[in-house]
């Protein structure tokens, strides 16, 4: 597990943005659910953590592309590829995350 931050610096609304190659956002909705997916924007090269949440989807802030946060599909035509999704965990007073493998994308596809 990776640790992302303490439960309380990642407030509802949220998202925080890990260096991980490739990198995963982690997100928290104003439900106060958390989910996990890469960070890239399968369209082009943006970070959906400077993206716009809402529910529990997450638009591109380039050029609007929408992913749904816990199948990681995206919903629109910008984006034709999904991102892969990671599970969160919330342990005590902090946020955790177990990154998929490489392959869980593909074998979903």
């Amino acid at each position: 597990m990776i640790h992302v931050c303490a439960l309380a610096d990642l407030p509802r609304g949220g998202a925080r943005r890990l260096p991980l190659t490739p990198p995963v956002s982690v997100f928290h909705t104003t439900d106060g659910e958390f989910y996990a997916i890469d960070d890239t924007c399968t369209h082009q090269d943006a970070s959906l953590a400077d993206g716009w949440l809402e529910g529990c989807e997450v638009e591109c802030p380039l050029h609007a592309a929408i992913f749904d946060l816990r199948t990681g599909e995206p919903d629109g035509l910008v984006a034709r590829r999904p991102v892969r999704t990671h599970q969160v965990v919330v342990d005590a007073d902090d946020v955790y995350v177990l990154v998929a493998s490489e392959t869980t994308l593909e074998a979903a596809s």
